[in-house]
């Protein structure tokens, strides 16, 4: 896959280092010699083979990903029978249940309707309910004339549509298609979207960021409790179909489900886990992992569930577990979301209809296009519902007039968050982080127990993989500098990736050797009057990496938070997370380091959001004998509590920490291990009164420990240099 990409990469390379560099020449800029020397200082730029390296995060995620993905391949292909079947079902609803639940006791719905719309042949109720108390979900309840009987009823989902929700253009077209068919229609927003926006700017009248990613930033706060933006979104549509079967319209043996894109990401998971859920038709999302990952990669947070694919779970196993309930596959052939995964997904769903004498009832219609409705694709459903649901009738897509924002505003002033004061995911979330952190601070009374169990909960939520075997490093080239030598070197980390390293050695070296990580990579202080030639002058030998993620290691395609969230995600996905697979590579850096002629000691220092790799790697590896922190934040906890916290933390978050440690219990187990801990800052990246909470437990672990002076606190980051204190730790 690396070579693959090589000549699309060597574009790459070109347009990031000499452009700048001959515009530099041009305009005689005054950093054209240190943007020079710098350049210098990558380790593997010239190598042919590492030249897609700024994507091997990827890579190596995605790897493991096709290993356990192969694995559940070979269990499916092993089931030829009914009863193997069923209980491949019940595997997969318990295994579902486990991950996103527990789902909350269900509590009163308190609907209202707030407005009714009359329409010639049918008439809209906007209502208003509690899907949690104080979760507002705002809806339309579309009613056709002249029922005579209770009625089918379709629940539909929106997919993203800025903050349209179900009242966007396309997704009207469908809802009123069929309604004018007699179906009876529930259209709600999801959560982030319509009039639920959570991060709604009142004096703009729109949210902060596009609705997608802001799905995603709050939904990386809930998989750090151990919960999902999935949860949010199932449980909605759960008491969704919890107030359908309130009205004395609907039948409730004849409820369908639809919906596109995001809707039917919604439509998938929530007809998997409801029963009541009679028919379902997912449009424009089903494919599977292998090609998502192939292609698109992961997207936003609830369409990601915690450990599904190390669990066995692949999408065919949303749809067999319906079976034999009547599902339909919408799929166009330029989607997103691969043509060739639905296909692959399709074939395999059909089995187990086959198996239950149904093979009818299941299907997939496919149009060619893009990531869109077609005319093709919305008869394929409609008749599949009037066959599936009884409710006969003509088919054909009708252009209808839709209704206004004004006339489907449910709310007062068409934000819940303006109008109710409603709660968030963030706000609930919260909540939960709340209570995980009054667990831990039981859990941290027990001394020493609880440096043993946070260790261990570290290492298996991390998913951290300790180092079996060693490479010889490869040697790539070397400067002789006044007092020391600088060194270039990769070494293979966990998978088939180079780790690039600079080695700095001092003339007269002092026997000690420190691992500097920086996120803005290897070199940005290894230039002449850095912080790393402090260290070097000070006779500490010194190796700076560029571990996965960062420097010749880091962004690989155009940076956006979108891209940024994939690699995460995928972690995720496989039980890893990108701080454990990088606590490996530490370790593995500070035995080599260890392992070099005249070292006595190996200490380890990091920067802002690589300080969590160096304490999980310090944590479960007692060769690294001094740790500091500079300007670390203080715990996931204050990236959980902080409604808007900094973006750059989330490759170093540990997916469902909280459940089980904290960065500071971590901390606290490293005493009588010298620590330094300078300029912390919250979750938000900037200083914060509650960081004060998280340091007491670091003290906590050391005074227990009787190495109170072994601890070096400096809560504010220092006016001047840093070095002052870097004499006091290195003394």
């Amino acid at each position: 896959m690396i070579q693959q990409r090589f000549v699309k990469n060597c574009h790459l390379t070109y347009s990031k280092y000499f452009i700048p560099f001959f515009f530099g020449l041009l305009m005689g800029s005054p950093d054209l010699k240190a943007q020079k020397v710098q350049a210098e200082l990558d380790v593997i730029k010239s190598w042919i083979r590492f030249s897609d390296a700024p994507n091997a995060l990827y890579h190596h995620l995605a790897g493991q990903a096709f290993e356990l993905l192969d694995k559940r391949t070979n269990t499916i292909a092993a089931i030829h029978s009914l009863p193997d079947w069923k209980k491949r079902q019940e595997f997969v609803r318990k295994t579902l249940l486990d991950i996103v639940g527990p789902f909350p006791a269900k509590t009163p719905l308190n609907p209202r309707v707030t407005g009714i719309i009359v329409k010639e042949g049918y008439k809209v109720e906007n209502i208003i309910y509690e899907s949690r108390p104080g979760f507002y979900v705002t809806s339309s309840l579309f009613i056709p004339d002249a029922l005579k009987e209770k009625a089918p009823a379709v629940i539909y989902c929106s997919g993203h549509s800025d903050l349209a929700g179900y009242r966007y253009p396309a997704y009207q077209h469908v809802i009123l298609n069929l309604v004018k068919k007699g179906f009876i229609v529930f259209a709600y927003d999801p959560v982030g979207q319509g009039e639920r926006a959570e991060y709604y700017d009142p004096g703009t009248g729109k949210s902060d960021a596009l609705i997608s990613e802001t799905h995603s930033y709050s939904g990386v706060q809930a998989f750090i409790t151990g919960s999902s933006q999935a949860q949010y979104v199932i449980w909605d549509g759960i008491r969704a179909v919890d107030y359908l079967l309130t009205r004395k319209e609907v039948d409730p043996e004849r409820i369908g489900m639809t919906g596109r894109s995001g809707g039917g990401t919604q439509t998938a998971y929530i007809a998997a886990m409801d029963n009541r859920i009679k028919v379902a038709a997912p449009e424009n999302y089903i494919t599977n992992f292998t090609r998502l990952i192939e292609t698109a990669g992961p997207q936003d947070a609830e369409q990601n569930m915690l450990n599904v694919i190390a669990r066995g779970i692949d999408m065919a196993d949303y749809l067999e577990v319906r079976a034999p309930r009547p599902t339909l596959m919408i799929t166009t052939t330029r989607d997103m979301f691969s043509i060739q995964g639905a296909i692959e997904t399709a074939k395999e769903a059909a089995r187990i209809y086959k198996a239950y004498g149904r093979a009818d009832q299941f299907r997939m219609i496919t149009d060619d296009s893009v990531h869109a409705s077609t005319q093709k694709n919305r008869e394929a459903m409609y008749a599949f519902f009037q066959k599936y649901l009884d409710n006969p009738g003509d088919s054909a897509d009708k252009e209808l007039t839709i209704l206004t924002p004004e006339e489907l505003r449910v709310t007062e002033r068409g934000q819940v968050s303006a109008s109710l004061n409603s709660e968030t995911v963030f706000s609930l979330n919260r909540k939960e982080a709340e209570v995980l952190e009054n667990k831990l601070q039981i859990a941290r009374k027990n001394l020493p127990g609880n440096f043993v169990s946070t260790v261990k909960a570290a290492q298996k939520l991390s998913g951290y993989k300790a180092p079996v075997k060693w490479n010889e490093p490869v040697f790539t080239g070397r400067f002789q500098k006044e007092d020391y030598v600088i060194e270039k070197y990769f070494i293979k980390g966990e998978g088939d990736y180079p780790v690039p390293y600079l080695l700095m050695k001092p003339d007269h070296p002092n026997h000690k050797a420190l691992l500097y990580l920086n996120p803005l990579g290897k070199s940005a202080e290894a230039l002449s009057g850095g912080e790393i030639e402090w260290f070097v002058k000070n006779g500490i030998t010194v190796l700076a990496p560029d571990l996965l993620g960062t420097g010749e290691m880091g962004q690989g395609e155009a940076s956006s938070i979108r891209v940024y969230l994939r690699k995460w995600f995928a972690a995720t996905l496989i039980g890893r997370s990108i701080t454990g697979i990088q606590a490996g590579d530490i370790v593995r850096l500070v035995t080599l380091l260890k392992s070099s002629n005249g070292i006595d000691e190996g200490y380890g220092l990091a920067r802002k959001e690589l300080a969590p790799a160096l304490l999980h790697a310090a944590a479960f590896d007692q060769a690294i004998t001094r740790i500091a922190l500079v300007e670390p934040y203080a715990s996931y906890r204050s990236v959980a509590m902080n409604r808007l916290y900094d973006p750059a933390f989330i490759h170093s978050l540990v997916p469902a920490a909280l459940e089980a440690y904290d960065l500071p219990d971590l901390a606290a187990g490293l005493a009588p291990r010298k620590l330094m801990i300078a300029g912390i800052t919250g979750g938000a990246g900037k200083s914060d009164p509650d960081s004060k909470k998280d340091l007491q437990v670091v003290s906590a672990g050391y005074h227990y420990r009787k190495a109170d002076e072994a601890l070096i606190i400096q809560s504010e980051k220092p006016s001047g240099e840093f070095t002052d204190l870097y004499k006091a730790w290195i003394k």
